[in-house]
């Protein structure tokens, strides 16, 4: 039997006999996919606990922060991962039209920030602070940036607002956005086996922090009038002159959702994974190989007893 096929048998046993009631709508549900291999695999753990409950389950494919225009129409239905880090401005605008509406926490704690290995403390001392960092921005240029630091963004579409925090602060850096999560860490993966200078983009839960050795940048503490106004913070003329806020990754669906597929509403409001399996689960998939239909086949398997909370 193939690896494959062991897992699908395994989730179907796993998944027998664990169906709601009649789902009230064959509809399909849509739920949003995005660009990071965590929020595929929430995404597909939440679908194939739907679907064993009889409900019709869709993947789109849709862009991290545009998506609340589709949520807000009910043209899309689920969005199972923004971060407070970065999504909730545009949560909190959306569920103020009343369209869209908060699911509640997925059970993750959400930390993004730039970070840098700890071989590069050596070559710049006084990190992780970051005054130093911008002291010793020459350590990290490139030919492209130079004499400019290089900072290594996520993808455009992750939103975060590095570019306004380097003018806010005045900082040597530049940032350069890779083009895809892969891309991201695909660079990191290479900088740290030949000890190169690199600041990027780092998030949890995900399995770069165990892997690498490293820190997290010390920015000015985060606030929401850090944000808002600029006259808080170091600069009274910018705003983002601080660090990322920190806090949960929240469910959030269109709000005819709880009128045409109740259960299936009451199934994501009970969605709760830790940190320490999700970034098992990406790990499995960005360096074990797996599928992310294997994996999240593998984790349900294994976890039979709290997703079945979801459904009750």
């Amino acid at each position: 039997m193939t690896k494959t096929l062991m897992m699908s048998a395994a989730l179907a046993t796993a998944m027998a006999g664990g169906a709601f009631a009649q789902a009230e709508s064959q509809d399909p549900i849509k739920l949003t996919t995005h660009d990071w291999t965590g929020q595929l695999v929430t995404t597909r753990i939440m679908g194939e606990v739907l679907a064993d409950a009889g409900y019709n389950v869709e993947y789109v494919q849709a862009d991290y922060i545009a998506q609340f225009a589709g949520l807000k129409t009910g043209d899309l239905h689920v969005a199972m991962e923004i971060w407070e880090t970065t999504g909730r401005e545009a949560m909190d605008e959306a569920t103020a039209t009343g369209n869209v509406v908060n699911m509640g926490e997925t059970g993750m704690e959400a930390i993004e920030e730039w970070w840098y290995p700890a071989y590069m403390e050596d070559k710049c001392p006084g990190l992780p602070d970051w005054k130093a960092l911008n002291d010793c921005a020459a350590e990290f240029a490139t030919p492209e940036t130079a004499p400019l630091g290089r900072y290594l963004g996520g993808p455009v579409t992750w939103g975060g607002f590095d570019d306004e925090r380097v003018e806010a602060l005045e900082m040597d850096f530049e940032v350069v956005h890779a083009g895809t999560d892969a891309a991201l860490f695909a660079e990191l993966e290479s900088a740290y086996q030949r000890q190169a200078p690199i600041v990027l983009w780092v998030y949890a839960p995900h399995w770069a922090p165990s892997k690498f050795d490293g820190k997290f940048v010390e920015f000015p503490p985060y606030s929401p009038e850090c944000y808002n106004d600029p006259s808080v913070g170091m600069n009274p003329n910018a705003a983002y002159d601080c660090g990322k806020p920190t806090g949960p990754i929240w469910k959030v669906a269109w709000s005819g959702v709880a009128e045409k597929w109740p259960g299936a509403a009451k199934a994501i409001e009970g969605f709760n994974i830790s940190n320490d399996d999700m970034g098992q689960l990406v790990a499995n998939v960005d360096l074990n190989g797996m599928s992310v239909e294997d994996a999240v086949a593998e984790w349900l398997a294994a976890n039979e007893s709290s997703w079945k909370g979801w459904t009750q």
